[in-house]
């Protein structure tokens, strides 16, 4: 009996024709003798290919039955089951070979169980039939909705994409078997979107059904679901949300909303002066809503440029304005996309225009001049108050002030009210041929309105300069020089300037002419020779010949002038040669020259001797006793341009003290000054005009003198900063300096000692000649 036949009706699955096909290829058959034959039968397994449902409730669900063909039904054999989920998922009745799913299974998890079974003799505990293995199928039901992966979905299409437009493809996945039925076949549907999306519902895509503009809306939210079991009843689904976002094309041109624009110039704005600014409106954004302004009329005065940030245009002066001229201009302007793709091209037929009203402000402008630049042109040696040439500048404001003309930093010239310049001084092209001068025009309305003009002066040359030698000439003669031997070449120049090229002529003078020892020989090209006009001359008698050399130029009137030439006579070598004598005179100059550098040299060496000298006297000087105390020396000394009375005056000051080098001074800790001026301050307002306490501080005082040996010396300044309030001195003020001094007495000057013995003499001397 072939059991394929009844497992599905066992496992309740309609599904023959596969089971069918899946126990033709993996029964075990038996191999039967052919008829007529004497060979013994082989036996074996008998079991088909196994499946069992997922997710079922039962936790005893019988899967099917294994079976040995040698098993008779008396119980001997014993089935045992092997492999993974063995006893764990699967059980197997030892006896019967019944298989058993003792728990619930997931296909998605686990679709194939490959196990082993084996047939035991329970009587002698052998091996009835090798061991094989054996397959169970879980079986799909559509337990798994669709699923889709890739969320979330974002798509970017362009606005106005036409109908069919591809936007983007979404796909969901389902877990069950794709070849179980229905149950992985998937239906996309929109649920929301419609209607300017739909979706095909095999394949997932979403294309547009109708064209969008993004300056209306620019992003769709689109829900699309998907459906397992091509959407028939009892089928699970699943949803995902796509995001559709417009991107924007040129479909929209800058727009003025304004129809007129009314912008304010100054006329003295100068060119490339920002004076406003217009603006267009475009809906488009990026790239497609950059533009350009322009103006229609080709304006020579004004124009428009785009600021590239704002998008604004801006209205720049080109060309300076005249409010006297034309005080108000109305301008036309128009603005277009930059980048206009040519499929656009219909949307950007006609360019939106507006109206620019630019009114001219009046400025109070400075003068102008009739011209940029003057040219003048006088003859030198003119007189004072030559007339020059005249300048004229007008007022271009409505008032027409009067003009005040002035000429900067000039000596030569001068100006008057009515713009003429004369000159002051002579010219002479010679020394300057130009002149450039700066003539300013002041309004008398309004002195701040100043403008200038240069003025360019030449000065035109006459002849008044003579020619003149080009250099000076050293010549030498020969003493056996023979007669016609050329001794000089000579040239002139003149610092006259010539309309045409200068020609000089060259003779001697009419006593040199009579003279038969040189002649000239004009060459006719602004040069002349000198030639010797006889044979041998005498060093002793004549070493110098003086010759007056005449050149007259081309000019008008012509001019000439006498230019005296110095002949050495000359004790030439064998060879005929003056280079001899040109050598000596030049040895001659340097050695003078050599001379004076000399002097100059030992002038210096005494002078830095003589510093050197002071420096090392002022280095040898006897120092100073106490030169730590030298900045305290010159604190404290006072002058008294009074002259002592040398070493015999000792009633000044005691000598004995000074003197007194052997007695050890004791060291007495000093009170810092402002501890002691407030112990004496409050000493002193506890005692009278008393003279004892005085006496007391000042003795105190000088024997801290004497016996400290950081104390300056005696004839130092003593600081004792001690005032009673019964001083006999009384006020200082100036406001009792009407009290009679005769009243006072100074006797008791003398019983301080002999250091204030000058000042009871003083003081004494006067009250008596007062009295």
């Amino acid at each position: 009996m072939n059991y394929c036949f009844l497992l599905p009706l066992m496992l309740g699955i309609p599904l023959i024709w596969p089971c069918f096909t899946a126990s033709e290829s993996s029964k075990t058959e038996e191999v039967k003798h052919q008829a007529g034959s004497h060979l013994r039968v082989k036996r074996g397994w008998m079991w088909n290919q196994f499946f069992v449902p997922e997710e079922m409730n039962k936790t005893d669900y019988h899967i099917g039955q294994l079976r040995s063909d040698l098993d008779n039904g008396n119980n001997s054999f014993q089935y045992k089951l092997l492999g993974a989920g063995a006893g764990s998922i699967f059980v197997i009745d030892e006896r019967t070979g019944d298989i058993y799913a003792i728990q619930k299974l997931d296909r998605e998890e686990r679709s194939l169980y490959t196990l082993r079974a084996q047939v035991i003799d329970s009587t002698t505990g052998r091996a009835v039939e090798p061991e094989s293995e054996f397959v169970i199928r879980v079986s799909d039901i559509n337990d798994n909705e669709p699923k889709f992966l890739d969320e979330p979905y974002e798509a970017i299409v362009p606005e106005m994409s036409p109908e069919g437009t591809l936007v983007i493809q979404v796909t969901a996945t389902d877990a069950d078997d794709p070849a179980s039925g229905n149950n992985a076949r998937l239906l996309y549907s929109l649920l929301q979107g419609q209607p300017y999306f739909s979706i095909e519902p095999t394949t997932g895509v979403i294309r547009i059904s109708s064209k969008m503009d993004r300056e209306l809306q620019d992003e769709y939210w689109v829900i699309i679901q998907a459906k397992d079991m091509i959407g028939l009843p009892g089928a699970l689904s699943g949803t995902t949300s796509v995001l559709i976002k417009l991107s924007d094309v040129n479909d929209n041109k800058p727009i003025f909303k304004e129809r007129l624009y009314r912008l304010t110039v100054s006329e003295s704005a100068p060119t490339g002066t920002s004076i406003g600014r217009i603006m267009a409106y475009d809906n488009d954004i990026g790239e497609n809503a950059e533009m350009d302004y322009s103006i229609e009329d080709d304006s020579q005065t004004f124009d428009i440029i785009t600021n590239n940030e704002t998008q604004e245009g801006i209205v720049i002066l080109k060309k300076k304005v005249d409010f006297e001229h034309q005080n108000h201009y109305l301008i036309r302007a128009n603005v277009k996309n930059r980048h206009v793709a040519e499929h656009l091209m219909e949307y950007h037929v006609e360019a939106s225009t507006t109206f620019v009203r630019v009114q001219v402000e009046d400025e109070d402008e400075p003068p102008v001049f009739l011209l940029p630049y003057y040219l003048f042109e006088i003859l030198e040696e003119s007189p004072h108050g030559s007339f020059v040439g005249m300048v004229s500048a007008t007022d271009p404001d409505q008032r027409k002030s009067p003009i005040r003309y002035s000429i900067t930093r000039s000596k030569v010239f001068s100006i008057d009210d009515n713009g003429t310049i004369i000159t002051t001084n002579p010219l002479d092209r010679e020394i300057s041929a130009w002149y450039n001068l700066s003539i300013t025009a002041t309004e008398k309305y309004n002195v701040q309105q100043i403008s200038a003009v240069p003025v360019y002066v030449q000065v035109l040359n006459i002849n008044d300069h003579a020619p003149e030698f080009s250099e000076y000439y050293d010549t030498y003669v020969c003493e056996n020089a023979g007669s016609g031997q050329v001794i000089q070449t000579i040239s002139a120049v003149d610092r006259d300037e010539s309309v045409e090229d200068h020609h000089f002529y060259f003779n001697l003078s009419v006593e040199d002419t009579k003279n038969s020892s040189f002649i000239i020989i004009d060459n006719e090209d602004n040069t002349a020779v000198i030639l010797t006009n006889r044979t041998g001359f005498s060093l002793q008698e004549e070493p110098v010949f003086y010759i007056s050399v005449l050149i007259a130029d081309n000019g008008i009137p012509s001019l000439t002038s006498t230019n005296t030439l110095t002949i050495h006579i000359c004790d030439c070598d064998d060879y005929g040669s003056t280079q001899t004598c040109r050598d000596k005179d030049l040895l001659l100059s340097m050695g003078f020259k050599t001379e004076v550098i000399l002097a100059i040299l030992i002038s210096i060496m005494i002078i830095f001797g003589f510093i050197f000298l002071i420096l090392g006297l002022k280095q040898r000087r006897k120092p100073t006793l106490f030169p730590e105390k030298g900045e305290d020396f010159r604190e404290n000394i006072f002058r008294y341009d009074d002259e002592g009375g040398g070493e015999e005056d000792t009633e000044a000051f005691d000598i004995v003290q000074l003197r007194s080098s052997t007695i050890m001074r004791e060291r007495k800790t000093r009170k810092t000054a402002a501890a002691e001026i407030r112990s004496l301050y409050r000493q002193s307002l506890q005692v009278g005009p008393d003279s004892a306490i005085f006496r007391k501080f000042i003795l105190e005082k000088l024997e801290e003198a004497n016996t400290d040996p950081c104390a300056p010396p005696f004839d130092s300044l003593q600081t004792y900063a001690f005032e009673g309030t019964g001083s006999l001195a009384g006020s200082l003020s100036s406001l009792g300096s009407a009290v009679s001094d005769q009243d006072e007495n100074y006797d008791y000057l003398n019983e301080l000692g002999p250091r204030f013995k000058r000042l009871a003499c003083m003081f004494g001397s006067a009250m008596q000649s007062n009295n």
